[in-house]
């Protein structure tokens, strides 16, 4: 039997375990509530207290089971708390949705030490200890398991005033990669998605700001932003993160996956794109003139790729 989750079926994960970091609001709140609802008994971590119980009550109140485990991710010991919890309370491990996250945006040449460390520790540093922990429970348990790291574009393709962040999420990539080399014996899986929706961060990005304006006030968003801008609420993402924490998805793993909206993506580990070779090794003027004759045009570029102007979309 399916539950329905954003109007479409969705697997049944009654009986499994699932901790969700950073589930106070926002993305995270969505999985949690998402994941109670395919049958979870969910741990509801946040650094907010009251959000974490607000969250606990929510799935409670639509018959779920959840307990709240309030407190900052980054060290492993808060990592190996939460697990004692899940098992404490519910008796198993079997979903790790690593999503706490935090933000201090500013260019590099303005960015204290301070702003950096905070950001890898709970992003890059939050995501390994939370996934060791499942995964040293996971293995004791022997049934296999699911490790969900949550990625961002700016992993993928850089983002401007954000070297923090973006190395943080780029590295979240290349260790899910790792896992699932390491872990492929055990039956865990370990995958990536990249979620993009219209939320209160979103929201602040100027080109997107009539249309969370009218998306707070109750309006859909228009197809261009759904498909080319990969932009609906939270809840679109939320049917990814339930697949991938299925049984459905025990062969899916060390992949990277976008979702928002309309739009799903599978993004491409990086590969080698051109080579050449030069008998006795490469002179510095050699290299100049292989790039100016033959690799300049196919230079990589940062950021993004473009996408259609939101102003020729309405907002309503």
């Amino acid at each position: 039997m399916d539950v329905e989750l954003n109007g479409k079926a969705s697997p049944v994960l009654t009986g499994k375990v699932a901790i969700v970091t950073g589930a106070g609001r926002g993305l995270g709140r969505s999985y949690a509530l998402g994941l109670a609802a395919a049958g979870c008994a969910v741990v509801v971590n946040d650094a907010d207290e009251d959000a974490a119980t607000t969250v606990t009550a929510e799935i409670r109140g639509s018959g779920g089971k959840a307990v709240a485990a309030p407190g900052r991710i980054g060290p492993e010991s808060a990592a190996q708390k939460l697990v004692a919890l899940a098992v404490e309370e519910f008796g198993r491990l079997d979903i790790m949705v690593a999503n706490a996250g935090i933000l201090r945006d500013k260019v590099t040449w303005k960015m204290e030490e301070s702003d950096f460390d905070l950001v890898i520790e709970t992003h890059l540093k939050g995501a390994w200890t939370c996934g060791k922990a499942a995964a040293i429970r996971m293995r004791e348990q022997g049934e296999g398991g699911r490790i969900i790291l949550i990625g961002s574009p700016a992993g993928q393709y850089g983002s401007f005033g954000q070297s923090n962040y973006a190395a943080a999420k780029a590295g979240i990539v290349a260790m899910a990669r790792t896992w699932s080399l390491e872990l492929a014996r055990d039956r865990i899986t370990a995958n990536v998605v990249v979620p993009t929706a219209m939320t209160a961060m979103t929201a602040t990005i100027p080109v997107y700001a009539e249309w969370a304006a009218a998306f707070e006030e109750g309006f859909p968003l228009p197809p261009m932003a759904r498909r080319d801008h990969a932009l609906g609420g939270p809840e679109d993402v939320v049917p990814l993160i339930v697949w991938l924490a299925s049984d459905g998805a025990a062969t899916v793993t060390g992949q990277t996956l976008g979702i928002g909206g309309d739009r799903v993506s599978l993004y491409s580990h990086p590969a080698e794109h051109r080579h050449a070779l030069s008998e006795g090794g490469w002179s510095a003027e050699d290299l100049g003139q292989l790039w100016d004759e033959e690799w300049s045009a196919d230079a990589q570029p940062s950021g993004p790729t473009p996408k259609p102007d939101p102003s020729e979309a309405p907002a309503r």
